[in-house]
């Protein structure tokens, strides 16, 4: 027979706890967390000592002016926010099915598979669970990947860098990005044929921001050819400027081709017929392996590895 006699279940731990914990962190004062949970503050004092007498450690350093969590007192604000999450999680999806609706999947992407490969899974889901609630969201993989450890998404389809902590993260590559370079329509370099770096290296630029893994590569491609990068540029990530600025003016700017393909495509910009030899890293499909899947997030993400198959020749385990 199993032993289901937990730790917590022993120190007695109460959701009132965890909250409170969050509350701290996030106010810093107890007089003030102890208002967002609606108790006294010798309440939430008496919550707060009773969990360190169990842990028997300090989760708090007590200062003169509010409180600043231990490195205990850190390491179990983060759990606490992942049950609670985990808690929230459960009631939306009982929710969902009470009311006749299969229930929710929380998907985060960056820009490239966003335009690419999210519209056609998120398309096939719907065609199969019209009723699944699907929330979709676009970032840089380092504020998606926070987000997933926070319990506020499921699944990603994003990059994995060496400085991300990996531990309880499933990685699963599928396809690395090329990238171009892209100008306004009617811009005078279109109309060149055999078109080098050195052409372009006293164009103005729009390019990634400094210490990106792209903005580096960038430069590094021509230095490799003997030039300096260039010098006239603008940093900047952000797709509706550098659209908006390439617009009005002779500027280049280098983005995943994918993105660059979907602009042109709606005629805003035009593909530069230069060759780029550089790339981004692999992006690929980013799930927790300490949480199981709710169903909603197995159909999600059976749907995401059938059309990588189809856009991506992607070959993963479907289950």
């Amino acid at each position: 027979m199993t032993n289901y006699t937990h730790w917590f279940i022993r120190a007695r731990l109460k959701t009132r706890q965890l909250l409170l914990l969050v509350a701290l962190a996030e106010e810093g004062n107890i007089h003030r967390a102890a208002q967002v949970l609606n108790m006294t503050q010798p309440a939430a004092s008496k919550l707060l000592k009773d969990l360190e007498d169990v842990l028997e450690v300090p989760l708090f350093d007590r200062l003169p002016r509010g409180m600043r969590p231990t490195w205990y007192g850190e390491t179990m604000i983060r759990h606490a926010r992942v049950a609670l999450a985990s808690l929230n999680q459960a009631h939306e999806e009982l929710t969902a099915l009470k009311a006749g609706r299969f229930g929710q999947v929380s998907v985060g992407a960056i820009t490239s598979p966003g335009l690419t490969l999210l519209p056609t899974a998120v398309g096939m889901v719907k065609q199969e669970q019209p009723t699944l609630r699907i929330a979709l969201e676009i970032e840089t993989s380092p504020v998606l990947i926070e987000r997933l450890q926070q319990g506020k998404l499921d699944i990603l389809v994003a990059r994995l860098f060496a400085e991300h902590d990996k531990t309880n993260l499933r990685y699963e590559p599928l396809i690395e990005e090329p990238v171009c370079a892209i100008a306004r329509t009617g811009h005078p370099m279109l109309g060149i044929t055999g078109l080098t770096l050195r052409d372009v290296v006293a164009t103005g630029w729009i390019v990634p921001p400094a210490g990106s893994v792209l903005r580096h590569r960038f430069e590094l491609m021509f230095q490799e050819e003997g030039l300096a990068p260039p010098i006239n540029v603008i940093e900047s990530a952000a797709l509706l400027f550098i659209t908006r600025m390439l617009q009005q003016s002779d500027m280049l700017a280098v983005i995943a081709a994918d993105v660059a393909r979907y602009y042109a495509a709606h005629g805003i910009i035009s593909i530069v017929p230069l060759e780029i030899p550089c790339h981004m890293d692999a992006f690929g499909l980013i799930t927790r392996t300490d949480r199981l899947p709710s169903p909603a997030a197995k159909v999600m993400l059976k749907a995401l590895k059938t059309a990588s198959l189809s856009l991506y020749g992607c070959k993963l385990d479907i289950e």
